[in-house]
């Protein structure tokens, strides 16, 4: 079973329709309503974006990447998921030069998820990864961003410093994620 964390993004519901349409069986829960005692009820976790940051989120946030990584459970970290992944396993992130905001063209350059040269995607981000843990390796860049798509070398966990969830190519990546 799937778990879509709810960290507060106003595209969740774009998520959770999406999952919908395609017969996708997940479960919804919000980090504040959480009980991280119910973790092995799930073999899979999409970790949607933020609004404000919360200490408390980004405890359980980095708690399910730490269960996913001990468990080799499937995660995808979207936006803040992505950020919350890469700093919980070492890593870093900065504010970025200019909000980014819109349509942007990820090149793709290897991935077993992914078999385009490229995806069109919408972003929606103040923050991203800087630096990335040594168990993370980079996927896909854009012109303005050096980390759009992320995984572990050897766990099914990616992350998106994008919004897949509103885009067509998006979608495909969180359909191809699921069916993993």
């Amino acid at each position: 079973m799937l778990l879509v964390v709810n960290n507060g993004s106003i595209y969740t519901k774009n998520l959770t329709n999406f999952l919908f349409q395609k017969n996708i069986s997940f479960e919804i829960q919000t980090p504040n309503a959480f009980d991280l005692d119910s973790l092995s009820n799930y073999d899979s976790f999409i970790l949607s974006g933020r609004r404000k940051n919360e200490k408390k989120i980004n405890e359980i946030n980095s708690k399910i990447v730490n269960y996913s990584i001990k468990n080799n459970s499937k995660l995808l970290g979207i936006c803040y998921g992505a950020e919350i992944l890469a700093l919980t396993l070492g890593g870093t992130i900065k504010k970025s030069n200019s909000f980014q905001k819109g349509n942007e063209t990820i090149k793709i350059f290897e991935n077993d998820l992914i078999k385009d040269d490229s995806l069109l995607v919408f972003e929606s981000h103040n923050f991203e990864i800087s630096k990335l843990p040594q168990d993370l390796v980079s996927i896909g860049e854009s012109i303005n961003c050096k980390y759009e798509i992320i995984k572990h070398v050897n766990k099914p966990i990616f992350g998106t410093q994008f919004h897949p969830e509103m885009s067509n190519d998006g979608n495909n990546l969180i359909e191809k994620f699921c069916m993993l």
